[in-house]
């Protein structure tokens, strides 16, 4: 007997290779501690309209120790989720 392979089956082989998304933004906020907030800009294209677009995205990002400031220029690294809202880690 085969054993059939679900889509489920599929997404968390591909969730197990540790590949961890890396994003590059500008530390906007450091008020927290332990925490800064990272603006992250992307240049997508519009499904729809086909128009090429600016997004823009705030992460919580944990800063052990609150080594950033604010104009910083970071990369970010996917990693367990630390608190609520936090589920991003200060590369360099």
């Amino acid at each position: 007997m085969e054993k059939k392979t679900t889509q489920k089956n599929k997404d968390t082989k591909v969730a197990e290779t540790g590949q961890r998304k890396t994003l590059q933004g500008v530390v906007v906020s450091d008020k927290m501690k332990d925490t800064c907030v990272v603006l992250v800009e992307r240049y997508v294209k519009d499904p729809k309209y086909q128009k090429f677009m600016n997004s823009r995205k705030r992460f919580k990002v944990h800063d052990a120790g609150n080594t950033k400031k604010i104009g910083d220029k970071v990369t970010i690294e996917s990693c367990r989720p630390i608190s609520r809202h936090k589920s991003f880690q200060i590369v360099s």
